[in-house]
C-alpha cells in the first residue's frame, strides 16, 4: 500500500525528465513529445499520442506501465495533477537553434517552475524558527561567495531598516574573520546553492564553534547543512554544463524577502512607523509621478 501511495504523490513530469536518459530510444520518444507539451498531451487519445511520438501504441501502453499506471487513461489522470500543481514546466535543454521567444520562455517558465518546487519543500517550521533568532539578535552578518553574493548584499538592503547591525560579506577571509570574532547572540546567514564550498563550511562551523547562530539557505542534506543551526533548504535544478539560467538566486533572494517579511509582521504595528519613515526618506530624491 505504502508504495502505491507514494507513486501517487510524485508529480509524473518530473519523475519522466529524471528518467528520460535511462529510457529506451522509443520510449524516449513518448517522454520528448509529452515534455513538448504536456497539457496537450493531456488532451490526446493514445492514437494521437503514438502518432506525435512516431512510435506504435503498444509502445505508449509499455511507456506508460514503465512509470506506475495501470494504462493511458490512468497516466493521463497523473499527469494532469502534475499540471496542476503549478508546475508544468519540467525543463527543457536550450540549444543553439533555439529563437529568442523560445529560450526566453524556457528560461521564465523554469524559473516559475522551481520556485513553486523550493515553495512546496520549504519547512515553514524551520522558517519559524530561523525568524525567531534574527528577531533576537545583537547583530546579522549574511555571507555568499560567487553567485550568492548578490543575494547576501540584496539582504544586508532589506535587514539594514530593523534597527539591528547587519552587514554582508563575499570575501572568504573577512567571513572567516567575521565567524571568529562572533560569539552567542550574533546571527549568521550563510548562503550557497550546493552547500559544498569548502570555505563556507569551515566558516559555518567556526562561527558554530564561538556560540554564533549559523542559518543556512541552501541544498538540504549538504555538508554545509550539516553545520548549521537551522536549515531552509531548496534545491533548484541548474543547467551548469553551458547556460546558466540562475532560477537558485532567485529562489535565495525570494527566501529572503520571507525572512524580512517575518521579521516586520513579528515586530509588530509599533514597528511599522520606523519603517515608514525610512521609506518617506526616499519621496525627496525621486522626480514627481506623471499626473
Amino acid at each position: 500500500m505504502a508504495t502505491t501511495h507514494s507513486h501517487q504523490d510524485e508529480n509524473v513530469l518530473e519523475v519522466i525528465q529524471a528518467r528520460l536518459d535511462s529510457l529506451n530510444k522509443s520510449e524516449r520518444k513518448v517522454a520528448e513529445a509529452i515534455l513538448q507539451d504536456p497539457t496537450s498531451a493531456t488532451r490526446y487519445s493514445i492514437a494521437a499520442l503514438a502518432r506525435a511520438a512516431d512510435v506504435s501504441e503498444p509502445t505508449v501502453n509499455r511507456f506508460c506501465r514503465s512509470f506506475s499506471a495501470t494504462g493511458f487513461p490512468d497516466f493521463k489522470i497523473r499527469l494532469a495533477q502534475s499540471i496542476a500543481t503549478g508546475t508544468p514546466y519540467v525543463g527543457q535543454n536550450i540549444g543553439p537553434e533555439d529563437s529568442v521567444a523560445e529560450f526566453a520562455d524556457k528560461i521564465v517558465l523554469s524559473t516559475i517552475a522551481s520556485l513553486d518546487k523550493a515553495r512546496q519543500a520549504l519547512s515553514y517550521k524551520a522558517l519559524a524558527n530561523a525568524i525567531d533568532h534574527l528577531i533576537q539578535a545583537k547583530q546579522i552578518n549574511f555571507f555568499g561567495m560567487g553567485g550568492s553574493a548578490p543575494v547576501a548584499l540584496d539582504a544586508q538592503h532589506k535587514f539594514f531598516r530593523f534597527n539591528i547591525p547587519v552587514m554582508s560579506y563575499d570575501d572568504a577571509l573577512m567571513q572567516r574573520m567575521v565567524a571568529a570574532g562572533s560569539g552567542t547572540g550574533d546571527v549568521i546567514v550563510v548562503i550557497s546553492y550546493t552547500g559544498r564550498t569548502r570555505e563556507m563550511i569551515d566558516i559555518a562551523q567556526i562561527a558554530r564553534e564561538n556560540g554564533a547562530t549559523v542559518i543556512g539557505i541552501t541544498t538540504p542534506d549538504s555538508p554545509l547543512a550539516e553545520k548549521c543551526t537551522v536549515v531552509l533548504g531548496v534545491t533548484a535544478p541548474e543547467d551548469t554544463e553551458v547556460y546558466m539560467p540562475m532560477s537558485s538566486r532567485i529562489i535565495h533572494l525570494t527566501v529572503i524577502d520571507v525572512l524580512a517579511t517575518g521579521v516586520t509582521l513579528k515586530r509588530g504595528t509599533d514597528f511599522h512607523q520606523h519603517l515608514k519613515k525610512i521609506k518617506d526618506s526616499l519621496k525627496a530624491t525621486r522626480l514627481p509621478d506623471k499626473p
